[in-house]
């Protein structure tokens, strides 16, 4: 079992529980040491006095806090403990919220908080509980190591979590900080909106993070493994063009027609308005025709010329059920070449033909 990071109360109004934290989640990013080029000597950081260039002990070394260039206030360790906030062993609940009413930005860092010990069981269930058919989330202070927290407590499951916040004067304004946002009142065309909404509505899914991974850190590891078999890694990867304007309405159609359940909208047809809400409809009344007919194509693996079909988030789930080696690094195109060799070689030769 892992051990606690922070060990105190929780507390909301006058019923307390001895709680024990712990981190929720884990760094698998890859580490690097750092080495001088050519030899395999550590490099390491250490403290040095700028102007003489000498190494600095640790128990000299003191706060300074700068007020002008070269001028400072200096600050002992021993004055900065005096005033930490980390003698305080309390998580006190100072009321409730709808936890969909905190902003996702106000959330940094995620906890578990479990009971001290079998003996506070039961009021530890209570507050989850209660939590729990409430829908609330407890917003607390607490300080652990020298710092002061805001925090959010709920019940996820049989824990309670605790998500540390932000506090409201952290979060810096998007105006201040972002370029060229559009104006509020930008005008956008009714049928551009009506098409990207449609869009939007045709690439829902059910959210499962079980089925996203790192691809990142599994490319740094396949470098990795292939410099230490001598081998080279090239990668290509093709370059994104931004979305021209005037052309904004065709492409959202074309995105609507690659998803695969709207064919794209010729110019004769329906009004410009319509023609993304009436292809969809068509699309439907021809999938219902040929539901009966194809359930069991569906049902089978699918051929090379099905997998062209289908998006790279559709062949990485295809890739796990036949359990290919590698797929969380690969591009759309090597995911469905991978399947192909998967799905077995009468397939496909079947689909050659």
């Amino acid at each position: 079992m892992a051990r606690a990071m922070w060990s105190g109360t929780l507390s909301f109004g006058l019923v307390t529980v001895p709680v024990a934290l712990y981190s929720a989640t884990e760094d698998h990013s890859v580490r690097f040491r750092q080495l001088q080029r050519g030899t395999s000597d550590r490099v390491r950081n250490q403290r040095v006095n700028e102007r003489t260039g000498e190494e600095v002990p640790y128990a000299d070394v003191v706060k300074g806090f700068e007020l002008a260039e070269g001028e400072y206030v200096v600050v002992e360790p021993q004055e900065l403990e005096e005033i930490s906030p980390g003698r305080s062993k309390t998580i006190e609940i100072l009321g409730f919220v709808e936890l969909d009413q905190v902003e996702p930005i106000l959330f940094d860092k995620t906890y578990y908080l479990g009971p001290k010990g079998k003996e506070y069981a039961k009021v530890y269930a209570l507050l989850r509980e209660a939590l729990g058919r409430t829908g609330k989330a407890g917003i607390a202070k607490f300080a652990m190591r020298g710092r002061e927290y805001l925090t959010a407590v709920h019940a996820e499951g049989d824990t309670l979590t605790l998500h540390t916040m932000h506090f409201a004067d952290e979060v810096r304004d998007p105006h201040g900080e972002v370029d060229n946002l559009p104006e509020a009142d930008l005008a956008l065309q009714e049928r551009e909106l009506k098409a990207a909404e449609q869009l939007i509505g045709m690439l829902a899914m059910e959210w499962r993070p079980d089925d996203y991974h790192d691809d990142y850190e599994a490319r740094v590891r396949e470098l990795v493994e292939a410099k230490l078999e001598g081998r080279e890694v090239v990668r290509s990867e093709e370059p994104v063009v931004a979305t021209n304007v005037v052309d904004l309405m065709e492409v959202l159609n074309r995105s609507m027609a690659a998803v695969g359940r709207a064919p794209a909208p010729t110019a004769e047809s329906e009004p410009e308005s319509e023609r993304p809400v009436v292809a969809a409809k068509e699309k439907a009344k021809s999938a219902a025709r040929k539901a009966a007919g194809t359930a069991a194509a569906k049902a089978a693996k699918p051929t090379g010329s099905r997998l062209g079909e289908l998006t790279k988030a559709q062949l990485y789930e295809k890739a796990s059920e036949l359990d290919v080696k590698g797929r969380s690094s690969m591009t759309r195109d090597e995911l469905q070449e991978a399947v192909e060799k998967a799905a077995g070689p009468k397939r496909r030769l079947k689909a050659v033909s």
